[in-house]
């Protein structure tokens, strides 16, 4: 299946970009009356014929649209931080599109060893993500926020804190609600601080656990991004 990425879809015919174009007509070798598909990031997914293939603008008919494709009955906001190895960050995100996301927000904390991130490198990493796993909805990425802005902006159904200091934490699967909607903050290599834990518990999040291991912050939004799926299945 060949599939693309149109975003600004609408009507009975599109014109792809003139670097899908290239892609379709120069190395996909596509041609006239050839079928491929299209997402639009928002649950629509095309199929489409090439009507007029041309590396720079190519024409398609659209055949049919299916809304809503692959929809889930849960919606799942991820706010990390960036690792200070930025390929590491990239890693999380292709392999948490892949399972199922839908907001992520570079989180900026006390302990961050990274307080810059170029969105739209990762948005790319996102939509080739989104294309590889064939899914119809293409997960939001947000510009970096600072910890204690982000706590305030923000009121989903189930708010978690996954963090490794003491206390008490239950594990994200005791807590967790089907098909509802959550936020899950994941802290830097140094953890949360503990101001910023304390700031968050005043705010309703609840303290989690995932898992007895220490894990790297990317293995961490991943492994919350697996169990949330896995409980939702």
């Amino acid at each position: 299946m060949h599939l693309f990425y149109t975003p600004d879809i609408s009507g009975s015919q599109y014109e792809l970009s003139e670097e899908e174009s290239r892609h379709c007509v120069k190395v996909l070798r596509l041609g006239t009356d050839d079928i491929i598909h299209l997402i639009d990031g928002r649950g629509g997914f095309y199929k489409a014929r090439i009507v007029s293939p041309d590396a720079r603008r190519t024409i398609l008919e659209i055949e049919e649209h299916l809304p809503d494709y692959g929809k889930r009955e849960h919606y799942l906001h991820v706010a990390i931080a960036p690792t200070k190895n930025i390929e590491r960050f990239e890693w999380f995100l292709e392999k948490a599109t892949e399972i199922g996301i839908d907001e992520v927000t570079p989180l900026i904390c006390d302990r961050s060893e990274r307080r810059e991130v170029k969105t739209g490198r990762l948005s790319k990493i996102i939509t080739s993500a989104v294309k590889q796993s064939i899914k119809a909805y293409h997960p939001v990425l947000h510009e970096p926020v600072r910890f204690r802005d982000f706590i305030h902006l923000h009121s989903q159904e189930q708010k978690f804190i996954a963090h490794c200091m003491e206390g008490e934490k239950s594990p994200l699967n005791t807590r967790l609600k089907l098909k509802s909607s959550y936020i899950i903050l994941i802290g830097p290599e140094g953890d949360f601080s503990p101001a910023e834990l304390e700031s968050a518990l005043k705010e309703g999040f609840v303290p989690i656990s995932l898992g007895t291991s220490r894990l790297r912050t990317e293995t961490a939004g991943l492994e919350a991004c697996f169990e949330v799926n896995f409980l939702n299945r």
